[in-house]
């Protein structure tokens, strides 16, 4: 990536890596990115692809650094080979969020929720490889 900005001309500020889903909006790299745009210290963001900043609502994002006069670029407009994992492991993240706020964090119905999830996932998964 860095040197894909410099070939763009671009100094680079900071390069942020986040290791965690692109659903969380409290990863840190976010809030480190938010912060330099509120104060001024970048004009373009540059991300390898759109869901490495944000699984959902990237155009909300967009919107956010436009008021700022920041400018975002997607580096590599397709998504790599094993997306369908991590779209996987993003539904999970998703029901099992929900679940949670609606029996409980710790419930057994919560569990029980995303066990069957994950089980219909991975039938969907064995029916696909068979087709």
């Amino acid at each position: 990536m860095t040197q894909y900005c410099v070939s763009r001309g671009y100094r680079v500020v900071d390069v942020i890596t986040d290791v965690a889903s692109g659903l969380k909006t409290d990863r840190k790299g976010l809030l480190k990115l938010f912060g330099y745009a509120v104060s001024r210290q970048i004009n373009v963001v540059v991300v390898t692809y759109r869901d490495r900043l944000t699984r959902f609502g990237f155009e909300y994002l967009e919107y956010f650094f436009k008021q700022y006069v920041v400018r975002t670029e997607v580096a590599f407009g397709e998504e790599p080979e094993d997306a369908h994992q991590e779209l996987v492991k993003d539904l999970i993240e998703v029901v099992t969020s929900f679940a949670g706020k609606l029996y409980g964090m710790r419930s057994h119905r919560k569990k029980k929720l995303v066990d069957g999830f994950k089980k219909l996932l991975e039938g969907v998964e064995r029916d696909e490889r068979t087709n």
